[in-house]
């Protein structure tokens, strides 16, 4: 082969190398550009789920369960004895014998106090002979009267004089009972207000008398609560004086009018001698109008106000929320009870609903989140 023929063979060859050379470069830039590519939709995608989380408004949400409710209405009132009364002396007198002390138990007609009755007691003594004179004409006089030997004005006289001495016994002989003072109820003594030599005028007060078998607690319920009251309900009981003692009540009556200036029925409910309270303790009383043992419970702080309407947000399987209108039928202090629109298990939101609107995206916070991470890492490892 000559210098010439050389000279091209080494010509060719190098186009060739420059050739290959070339499509590995672009080749290569291609590659990376596709590469880049890839990467920077990956990556859109990416920031596409982390801007809609930012989005999704923070709540915390809560799982229905069923469960007993009660409703109450709230009173504060004093312990009363339906049965008190205050003995009062019905003659005027030195006392001369006391039978009872303070605390002490007496039974209904039981003397409780003497008082000095020789003046009544020569009184009834004294009558009693003027009767019996008189009883004495009067037989003669109907004697005489039956066969026509006085005349009919002489008989009525002797029988109206025996009428009137009759009556006169029978007013000394009460004045004579004044002197023994009895308990007009069975009951406690309460206070004595006497001592032996005492000078008792009369209408005096000398004890007071209690029946604790006849406590009552005195309710004033608001006019509009009154479809919700009958008797035979609960009422429970709590005194500052016994803070770790509750006792129960029973509704005995309820008044038939309304109190035109409070707007007030009165309730009347009986409380147990045994319960061992005293009258006048002043109690906080909660009359039970209703209870149901197994209510689906809504919690109160889930409830959203809209127009004198009560809402909660349902949290669904897409993490939207849904607006559901709560009727509630029963309600205490911290849950209502609905019985359509909600069901056992329904997550709502307790928590961040304030700004929500049907259809909002929502995203968990706190120890939900780590929760539903838990429950979707246990059914995974399930699967």
């Amino acid at each position: 082969m000559n210098t010439t023929d050389q000279s091209q063979s080494w010509s060719s060859l190098t186009k060739t190398a420059l050739l290959v050379l070339f499509l590995a470069v672009s080749m290569s830039g291609w590659i990376g550009c596709g590469d880049r590519a890839n990467g920077s939709a990956e990556d859109l995608e990416g920031d596409e789920t982390a801007q809609e989380e930012e989005k999704a408004i923070p709540v915390e949400v809560t799982e229905l369960t069923r469960g007993p409710i009660e409703a109450v209405l709230h009173f504060s009132a004093d312990l009363e004895a339906e049965e008190a009364v205050p003995v009062f002396a019905r003659a005027a007198n030195h006392v001369v014998r006391l039978l009872v002390e303070e605390g002490d138990r007496v039974e209904k007609g039981q003397l409780m106090v003497v008082l000095e009755s020789d003046e009544q007691r020569n009184a009834v003594q004294r009558i009693e002979s003027q009767l019996d004179k008189a009883r004495r004409d009067f037989e003669r006089q109907q004697n005489l009267y039956d066969q026509a030997l006085v005349s009919e004005q002489v008989f009525i006289e002797s029988r109206y004089e025996l009428e009137q001495l009759q009556l006169n016994l029978d007013d000394a002989r009460r004045q004579l009972s004044y002197t023994q003072v009895r308990a007009p109820i069975a009951g406690t003594v309460t206070q004595r207000m006497v001592k032996v030599g005492d000078q008792v005028n009369l209408n005096q007060h000398l004890f007071d008398l209690v029946d604790f078998d006849s406590l009552v607690v005195r309710l004033f319920v608001p006019e509009s609560d009154l479809s919700r009251v009958a008797v035979g309900q609960q009422v429970r009981l709590t005194s500052q004086a016994l803070p770790d003692r509750v006792f129960l009540g029973q509704v005995a009556r309820v008044a038939p009018i309304v109190d035109p200036q409070t707007g007030t029925v009165k309730v009347t409910a009986d409380v147990p001698a045994e319960s061992g309270l005293l009258p006048g303790l002043f109690l906080e009383a909660d009359l039970v109008t209703a209870v149901r043992t197994d209510a689906l419970l809504v919690p109160k702080r889930s409830l959203v106000l809209d127009e004198d309407q009560a809402f909660v947000f349902r949290l669904g399987d897409d993490q939207t929320v849904e607006k559901i209108l709560a009727r509630p039928v029963l309600e205490d202090s911290s849950w209502i009870e609905v019985r359509e629109g909600l069901e056992v298990g329904d997550r709502i939101v307790i928590a961040g609903q304030a700004g929500l609107k049907n259809g909002d995206r929502v995203r968990l916070v706190g120890d939900q989140v780590e929760s539903a991470a838990g429950d979707e890492s246990e059914g995974a490892a399930g699967v």
